[in-house]
């Protein structure tokens, strides 16, 4: 069962890096390996209540992340629409890639004591898209 489950993660890894020579969509590779390692799993075990439980229980974490990134990013949007992010991207005046990576590092650094890191990471995105089409 380890030995066809490894193949089955492989096989599928190697169909998401090689998305555009398969011409096969990452999602539909993902969706499709998952769905495979999940029914061997299954298979496998032989408890179907098991199984079910540990299904629903990485459902229930991928849904929760999901959904608190559906949320993280909406609030980072409408704070660009409002051009929240100008106060920070005024404030930044250089033309050199490796002092600009220095102060995204500091502003970063402590931005993430006040939010967590996806939310984080979410912003300093936004706020790179910003500062590197000004350059």
């Amino acid at each position: 069962m380890n030995a066809m489950l490894i193949v089955i993660f492989v096989v599928a890894y190697a169909a998401i890096a090689l998305e555009h020579p398969l011409k096969v969509n990452k999602s539909a590779s993902a969706l499709i390996g998952a769905g495979l390692l999940w029914t061997v799993y299954a298979l496998s075990m032989g408890d179907p209540h098991i199984v079910g439980e540990q299904l629903g229980e990485s459902l229930m974490s991928t849904a929760q992340i999901v959904f608190f990134l559906m949320g993280a990013m909406t609030i980072v949007e409408v704070v660009d629409a409002h051009n929240g992010f100008e106060v920070i991207t005024t404030r930044i005046k250089t033309s050199k890639l490796s002092t600009l990576m220095w102060l995204v590092g500091f502003v970063t650094f402590f931005l993430n004591a006040i939010l967590d890191n996806l939310t984080t990471t979410i912003v300093m995105i936004s706020l790179m898209r910003k500062l590197l089409a000004k350059l």
